[in-house]
């Protein structure tokens, strides 16, 4: 079933190489979700995982079975957070040097993170693959190990080993929905998993803005894309790895895409909810669910990848997540240019049950009549249906209520 140079038993020989090293992270019950899907959902919490990810299997694994004169030549690593992370802290726990290419603008946490599990950090160019450009250089020119981030049986039989955790937490899933950038996880997961029960259905999760894996889907063959800029750095990967695209060919039932409207709701939903903080990469299972509840099988897994987030970039993301899930209302209201017209205004959203986040007041423009003035509001309400109400209510009010 699976491709010859990784097999199920490495996976278990992989457990055995994270005894004492990785956590067997908690499979959580959400609620919420199983209302949505109609029949149990697990959250697998790798987002409690040591240095805030799975990464530490795969990586660790990796750094582990090298040899002694492999280890003397110390490793090289390229990722945007959680892999450089995950090999700063396997290659100290191993006892050799670590150097990680990340590209400019990776999250500061994740750097300062990457620096004290004690790797040096090198910048290079703006998108994960051009970091793993410049590490093949490296290691070429050095004689540095490189620890893909992805395309190693290794790496495939280390991240396979939560693939047996969540058969063994919960033996009668039927579906495990999982993020995937380059394909390890979701390779290393569906080898497992399958292995143990060929009946489970295995779901992968890609953000819109860097979907590799349907195009080079429906052609039979790594295809190369461009990333767009997303909030789901840590799947942002440009062409799938040879070793996953095999195992995921044959092994995942399918690819699915989700928006980055959706991956800010899934995220706000974890945090709010579940109480688990989550990467937007790492919540790409649980924005699957939300988008199309009744397309998985219960009961359902969903992989919490990460937890690594910037705090500046969580408050955009929770911004951007409840204004998705109809918590902030933005629109425009024209007014009659008279002294108490706007305070009468605020005055009527405050008995309306709407918070007033934010106002700008336009009172000169080309589309404004001499007595007319605009103002712009933004304002925090309980959900669609009271933004609905509010603005129903304004328009009942005689308010002329624009989006534009």
């Amino acid at each position: 079933m699976a491709a010859p140079y990784v097999t199920y038993d490495d996976v278990v020989a992989a457990r055995a190489l994270l005894e004492n090293v990785a956590v067997r992270t908690p499979l959580v019950h959400s609620r919420v979700l199983s209302e949505a899907v109609g029949g149990p959902v697990h959250l697998k919490c790798e987002s409690l995982q040591r240095s805030g990810s799975f990464k530490i299997r795969g990586a660790y694994v990796r750094i582990r079975k090298l040899t002694d004169e492999e280890r003397a030549r110390g490793v090289v690593a390229a990722s945007a957070g959680n892999h450089a992370q995950g090999v700063a802290l396997g290659a100290t726990l191993v006892g050799t040097k670590a150097m990680v290419f990340m590209p400019e603008g990776a999250p500061l946490p994740k750097v300062e993170a990457t620096r004290a599990y004690g790797a040096e950090v090198v910048f290079a160019g703006t998108t994960v693959d051009d970091a793993l450009a410049a590490a093949k250089e490296h290691a070429e020119r050095t004689g540095a190990v490189l620890i893909h981030p992805f395309d190693h049986p290794d790496v495939v039989a280390g991240q396979g080993t939560i693939g047996l955790e969540i058969v063994e937490q919960l033996p009668d899933v039927a579906t495990i929905v999982v993020p995937v950038g380059g394909g390890g996880l979701a390779a290393g997961i569906a080898l497992a998993a399958r292995a143990l029960r060929p009946d489970i259905k295995i779901v992968g999760v890609q953000a819109e803005q860097a979907a590799a894996y349907p195009a080079s889907l429906a052609v039979g063959h790594p295809v190369k894309v461009d990333p767009a800029p997303t909030m789901a750095d840590g799947i942002a990967v440009g062409l799938p790895g040879e070793l996953p695209f095999a195992l995921v060919n044959s092994l995942v039932d399918s690819v699915v895409t989700v928006s980055e409207e959706s991956l800010s709701r899934a995220l706000l939903l974890c945090l709010e909810r579940s109480k688990l903080l989550v990467e937007p990469a790492g919540a790409a299972a649980v924005a699957a669910i939300l988008d199309h509840p009744h397309a998985f099988e219960p009961p359902v897994v969903a992989v919490l990848s990460g937890g690594n987030i910037d705090p500046l970039l969580l408050a955009k993301v929770l911004r951007h997540g409840l204004a998705a899930a109809g918590r902030y209302l933005s629109f425009r209201v024209r007014l009659a240019d008279r002294p108490g017209a706007l305070a009468g205004l605020l005055t009527r959203i405050a008995e309306l049950g709407a918070n007033v986040l934010d106002v700008v007041h336009e009172r000169i423009g080309a589309r404004l009549h001499l007595d007319q003035t605009d103002v712009l509001l933004q304002v925090e309400t309980r959900g669609p249906d009271h933004c609905d109400e509010v603005l129903a209510a304004l328009r009942r009010d005689g308010h002329t209520v624009l989006f534009s």
